[in-house]
């Protein structure tokens, strides 16, 4: 790999693009967005070793870290490969990019620019290449992209400038002292795998599956240590205790069988050895007890393949949260290849699995990510026995295709769609369109149905001021309006067998006992939006004409004036 290649232009097969525009995507679609995300790649490198050259810098300047990368490609090109083209890597240029250009902040300039430089160490580790380069020492540690970190007992605090060498996959780091002289550490770090020497070198923790037919197993990264693992800002190492690293691989495992789950390709359909790099989020340790679901999960266009996911209790949840997460890094490259929407950003459309407005973009990526949760959840109800497992696959198979179709029929009388925009956007509408047509138990569809029309209609109450009428453009927000939690969505995932709570009486189908709770809870607070959104659903499940209608089409009509 090079940075003088000349590239040939990207031409998408149609048939790849139909299977993209579905929600789904076959293995040669993927490879396809991964070729072209390495083009991509390629550029941006391009264009931040321009702006590097001319950085002042104690560091071993730019333009020899990548003469020291380049000679370890060309006699070592697949692990070379590999390491550019990783997610953290992606996430590493662009952050750099905006620190060039002054819209990121992080830590001296030339210290994250020396970041060329560890990569350069990994592809000459990798090739067996000798080198000498100065690197940046954050308190004695000096990451390594793909492989670990190193840390030099007693250094100094801080940052500091040290020197590593490498020669026949052996790594040498030398570095300031806490009070005076040096301090020195040896490795080697493509065989040395378990934390030794005093943990002095800390070696990357990856998830590993092998397919139920005993395919050769493949692997995930389980990034703890890498700076640029976050989606934009330079993060410490944050390494997983023994436990929770064994956790995760539990999970993983579990979550991957879920997914290997046999039959063609489609929304939902995820081989989870397209996933390159996971990032645990929010804890180190296997206590105390993770939550059943993931609570917050995302991904960055910049990191193709990567994701940010805060563990959870569940495989089944950690399988969907895959899914989900896949599906942005599919349609994030495919907004580098083509221009889908035409986006100012404003952040006035109604979201379904979201509590706040959203700018078109985001919808669209919400749009595309649950259209692959619904055939996630699709599946399951395929293959559930009865009982819970299948009550809650079919609740969510009906609400998240209800939801994806709703921001799809958004997105297509926006009017700002492009051609491939459009195009895209009526084939996530023709697989959803087929799936309601799709039968559901009655019980899951009703609850489904609920919770959708409860979460809109506390998204008005809680966003829209009704002071305003709506204009063309859409809606005018409140100015007291905050983040509410949505604890609907998965409350009303199965039937409560002994309903107390007005929520509870709603989600088993007795509306007339949820609409008294509800009107006990109005007496006390009569603009409660939680209470008063519950109250309309019922009122409109036990009278749905026309006035209850209007109800639910503009709910936030029913509040007093927000003050101020």
């Amino acid at each position: 790999m090079t940075s003088e290649q000349h590239l040939a232009p990207f031409r998408m097969p149609d048939r790849l693009f139909a299977e993209l525009a579905a929600g789904g995507g076959s293995a040669a679609a993927v490879a396809f967005l991964e070729r072209a995300e390495r083009a991509r790649r390629l550029l941006l490198l391009r264009t931040l070793l321009d702006h590097l050259d001319a950085l002042p810098t104690p560091l071993t300047p730019a333009a020899e870290a990548w003469r020291v990368l380049k000679e370890a490609a060309e006699k070592s090109p697949e692990p070379v490969e590999h390491l550019l083209l990783a997610p953290a890597t992606g996430g590493w240029i662009s952050h750099m990019l905006r620190r060039v250009r002054g819209t990121a902040t992080g830590p001296p300039l030339w210290a994250e620019a020396g970041h060329l430089c560890a990569l350069a160490l990994s592809a000459s580790l990798h090739a067996g290449t000798e080198a000498t380069l100065d690197v940046p020492l954050t308190s004695g540690r000096l990451p390594l992209p793909g492989l670990g970190m190193v840390g030099l007992p007693d250094a100094r605090e801080g940052l500091a400038v040290g020197r590593a060498t490498t020669a026949g996959g052996e790594l040498t780091v030398t570095g300031p002292g806490r009070t005076t002289g040096s301090v020195r550490v040896t490795c080697h770090p493509l065989t040395q795998r378990a934390d030794a020497e005093g943990g002095t070198w800390l070696a990357l923790r990856t998830l590993s599956h092998t397919g139920p037919d005993g395919t050769a197993p493949f692997t995930v990264v389980l990034e703890d240590l890498d700076p640029y693992r976050d989606l934009d800002d330079h993060l410490p190492p944050a390494r997983l205790d023994a436990d929770e690293a064994q956790e995760w691989q539990r999970l993983f495992g579990e979550a991957a069988r879920i997914l290997a789950r046999p039959g063609t390709p489609g929304p939902g359909r995820v081989d989870p050895a397209m996933i390159r790099a996971i990032v645990p989020f929010g804890r180190t340790a296997a206590s105390p007890p993770p939550p059943p679901f993931v609570q917050v999960s995302a991904s960055s266009g910049d990191s193709f393949g990567g994701m940010l996911i805060v563990r959870p209790a569940s495989a089944l949840a950690l399988a969907e949260t895959l899914v989900h997460e896949l599906q942005h890094s599919k349609l994030a490259a495919l907004l580098h290849l083509f221009p889908l929407l035409e986006d100012d950003r404003a952040e006035r459309y109604y979201a379904p699995w979201r509590t706040d407005p959203r700018h078109l973009t985001g919808l669209l990526h919400g749009a595309y990510a649950f259209t692959g949760v619904a055939g996630f959840w699709r599946d399951r109800l395929a293959g559930a026995e009865e009982g819970e497992e299948a009550e809650r696959a079919a609740y969510f198979f009906a609400l998240r295709r209800l939801q994806s179709r709703l921001a799809v029929r958004t997105l297509l009388t926006s009017g700002r769609l492009t051609v491939q925009g459009r195009a895209l956007v009526s084939g996530l509408a023709r697989t959803l369109d087929g799936w309601l047509r799709e039968p559901v138990p009655h019980a899951a569809l009703t609850r489904a149905r609920t919770a959708a029309a409860l979460h809109r209609t506390e998204w008005r109450l809680r966003n829209v001021d009704p002071a305003v009428e709506i204009p063309s453009d859409g809606p005018r927000f409140r100015t007291d309006r905050a983040v509410w939690p949505d604890v609907r969505t998965h409350s009303f995932a199965t039937r409560p067998v002994v309903p107390r709570t007005a929520d509870e009486h709603l989600a088993a189908g007795d509306a007339a006992a949820a609409l008294a709770r509800y009107a006990g809870q109005l007496a006390a607070d009569p603009a409660e939006p939680h209470a008063l959104a519950g109250w309309i659903v019922a009122r409109a499940v036990l009278d749905p004409g026309r006035e209850t209608r209007r109800m639910l089409a503009r709910p936030e009509l029913l509040q007093p004036l927000p003050s101020g």
